[in-house]
């Protein structure tokens, strides 16, 4: 059995370039696709977010057009209200990364708002990649990579090939011209090798312990990933 933790936003809401805020959180289907196939594998589970707050699920992400229908739905949403790691988290502050085998990071614009300058989570994802736990993020995730910054000021994941919710998407949902800034343009900027797929289609990199996925089609293949790299 592994122990697996899982960082999380505490954001309910993304500040955009005009002042406004935009209903958000974590997007549910990145969260509990993988929850529900480590749990199967029989693996422990530990979910932490800033402040030890219960992280909001984006309300977007429950509904039936978000899922495939009203019965996924139903299903996505059971496990987001009964699960009890997602219902007690941790405080990332009080996080030791050598207590765990693997860390996870689900998106949904909520880490665009908090992980991505959070640094404890940035603290936990540096101790992570460079001890060689395997690292999975998917879709937004990644914002959380950028907060990963050594005392030189490098980010720790520099130089690795990944992929996150591309400008194309953005654009498509019609988020990217009120963004304060675009996931794939900052990630570049830190160093990292953005791989872009075709938009909404299952997409992974891996490298070396790092696996990303560019959406939420791609928590599946994601967390299948992690579960090789854990056997």
């Amino acid at each position: 059995m592994a122990k697996i933790l899982f960082v999380m936003t505490g954001a309910d809401q993304w500040t955009l370039a005009d002042g406004s805020k935009h209903r958000t959180g974590f997007w549910a289907d990145e969260a509990v696709v993988p929850y529900e196939a480590f749990k199967a594998a029989g693996h422990e589970i530990t979910v932490a977010t800033p402040g030890g707050v219960v992280s909001p699920v984006d309300p977007a992400s429950l509904a039936p057009q978000a899922n495939g229908g009203a019965e996924a739905a139903a299903n996505i949403r059971a496990v987001v209200d009964g699960a009890a790691e997602f219902r007690r988290p941790v405080a990332l502050t009080d996080v030791t990364v050598d207590d765990f085998d693997a860390v996870y990071v689900p998106g949904g614009h909520g880490p665009m708002e908090d992980l991505a300058v959070d640094a404890d989570s940035g603290r936990i994802l540096t101790r992570a990649v460079e001890s060689g736990l395997p690292v999975g993020v998917v879709c937004h995730g990644p914002a959380a990579l950028l907060a990963a910054v050594r005392e030189d000021g490098t980010n720790a994941f520099a130089g690795y090939r990944i992929t996150a919710f591309t400008n194309a998407e953005e654009r498509l949902v019609g988020s990217a011209e009120n963004a304060r800034w675009l996931l794939q343009d900052r990630l570049t900027e830190a160093g990292l090798k953005v791989e872009v797929g075709e938009p909404w289609a299952p997409h992974i990199e891996v490298d070396r312990n790092v696996v990303t996925g560019q959406n939420p089609a791609s928590a599946g293949p994601l967390a299948a990933e992690l579960l090789e790299k854990l056997s």
